[in-house]
């Protein structure tokens, strides 16, 4: 790379460096955050997984909450049962359309539910991921407003990550950051199979 080049380079990362530094700067509010994770697209549940990882990996506590997913043995369910700090649940009914059951679904989300439901109260857990709760809205098994106002009256710096499609407006107004997966290519619309570690 030529001198000028290299230079208009390092002229371009300082005027870069300066807007990072005023954002940083900038951002003073200390509080938690709502994050909603959503979309089509492939991706959501390992996100928020991730985040989780790194809460975890700081020694905070945390909770995973999972919806509709619960039958198969995941590797995730798998690696957080052994983890300190976490406490799970799981509707362990599987995917709403292999039961096809609309009350057994609906106690079921429920019973998930109240059982999570304390923990918007406890100012100890720091993240809560509600993975896939959003069909539950779609489904009309939980009440979206009711979860609205947990989330209003939660702890002031427990941070919460909703996944799944979908994604209710009244979660995406109240929320912080909102991320939308778009799908540009999947392996298994082209005929491959999910595999273990990938897909589950």
């Amino acid at each position: 790379m030529s001198t000028e080049k290299v230079q208009r380079h390092n002229e371009r990362m300082k005027r870069h460096k300066k807007v990072v530094d005023a954002k940083i700067e900038k951002a003073s509010i200390e509080r938690g955050v709502l994050i909603v994770i959503t979309g089509n697209g492939k991706g959501k549940t390992t996100s928020a997984l991730g985040t989780l990882l790194r809460s975890l990996g700081h020694g905070h506590q945390c909770a995973l909450a999972q919806f509709i997913k619960g039958q198969w043995d995941c590797g995730e369910t798998r690696f957080f049962s052994h983890t300190e700090n976490l406490t799970t649940f799981t509707m362990n009914t599987g995917f709403t359309w292999n039961t096809q059951d609309f009350e057994s679904d609906k106690q079921a989300a429920e019973a998930v539910w109240k059982q999570i439901l304390p923990l918007f109260s406890n100012p100890d857990c720091q993240l809560i991921v509600m993975d896939e709760i959003t069909y539950m809205f779609k489904y009309n098994y939980l009440d979206i407003d009711e979860l609205v106002k947990v989330l209003n009256n939660r702890p002031e710096h427990q941070n919460v990550i909703i996944t799944g499609r979908a994604a209710p407006q009244a979660l995406i107004n109240i929320a912080d950051t909102v991320s939308e997966i778009t799908p540009v290519k999947h392996a298994f619309n082209q005929g491959i199979k999910a595999q273990e570690g990938i897909e589950w």
